[in-house]
């Protein structure tokens, strides 16, 4: 049982050693780490407590163990990840710059990433929860054809959808997405976007036009908007706040939005106040930026209080 549910892309992540190499120049890198935003995610609810099970697709090979042995350490349930003897698992190699901008190139069209089975989940009575990254609907018309199969199975057993949309603008073969995007948009109760991301998949020009938009939907509930160092703006249809991020020594921002997004989920899981679900994902953020590697933070129930109750008593 899970509460839960994510489908979409689990890969390795193979980085540079420090900012400012480019990828194409001589040099060392890092990895592989466990990566994937959908695996991010998931992995950081699990870790914050909670039932949680991804759908994906790995290679039988030593990368594609590797990452399921890692997430299944961290709680997750991988039932549903398919192990594939024909195609090797998907992989990303990362730079980043000074500036705090990065580049990527993946392998992921050919890889085992879109090769799943999908799962039958009517007995999933505990589910609450399908999870949707944006990340894992640009490569594979086919495999994001399956996960909105899935998110029509999972609202008419009464989940919630919480949508990350998180565009990678490189991985984008084919504009049908976009219509796929609007379809998870119209059933989406919870959406965490960045700035660019709300204006594209509203197609409004201004931030404050796009939450507008976006709240024409009636489903809709809350909207994280994230602005990554700047902290993030939680609305709903009668209120809006800003929350901070917490600070930490920078190691490595990767998948710090994918954990920001695992912790609000927690946070909603448990029926706490929006505030304090915002509070738990900075952290959770924050606790992810904290380490080298995308899966890497040092994130649990523990460890995320301590850091909230450490802010308020120094405010």
């Amino acid at each position: 049982m899970a509460e839960v549910i994510c489908m979409g892309d689990i890969l390795v992540e193979i980085m540079r050693p420090e900012a400012g190499i480019p990828l194409n120049q001589e040099g060392y890198f890092r990895g592989p780490f466990p990566s994937g935003a959908p695996a991010i995610f998931i992995d950081t609810v699990a870790k914050m407590g909670h039932t949680a099970a991804i759908i994906g697709g790995v290679g039988d090979d030593d990368f594609g163990h590797y990452t399921i042995d890692r997430m299944k350490a961290d709680g997750v349930d991988c039932q549903f990840v398919h192990l594939s003897n024909r195609l090797s698992t998907g992989c990303a190699f990362v730079t980043y710059f000074d500036d705090g901008s990065r580049k990527f190139i993946f392998h992921m069209g050919n890889s085992a990433a879109a090769e799943v089975d999908i799962p039958d989940i009517s007995d999933m009575d505990d589910l609450k929860y399908f999870h949707i990254m944006g990340t894992s609907l640009a490569d594979n018309p086919e495999f994001a054809d399956g996960i909105v199969g899935m998110m029509r199975t999972a609202v008419k057993k009464g989940a919630k959808v919480s949508f990350d949309p998180n565009l990678r603008f490189e991985l984008i073969r084919d504009q049908r997405v976009y219509e796929i995007i609007d379809e998870i948009v119209k059933n989406t109760a919870v959406l965490l976007p960045g700035r660019e991301e709300l204006m594209i998949i509203t197609g409004q020009d201004t931030v404050e036009k796009a939450i507008k938009k976006a709240f024409e939907n009636p489903i809709l509930e809350v909207l994280a908007l994230k602005n990554g160092s700047k902290g993030s703006i939680i609305y709903t249809r009668e209120t809006s706040f800003e929350s901070n991020i917490y600070k930490v020594e920078v190691v490595d921002a990767t998948g710090a939005g994918d954990s920001y997004a695992g912790g609000f989920i927690a946070g909603l899981l448990e029926g706490r106040p929006l505030e304090e679900c915002a509070k738990m994902a900075a952290a959770c953020g924050a606790l992810n930026c904290a380490a080298f590697g995308p899966m890497e933070g040092k994130i649990s129930p523990e460890i995320v209080w301590d850091m909230i109750r450490e802010r308020e008593s120094a405010e």
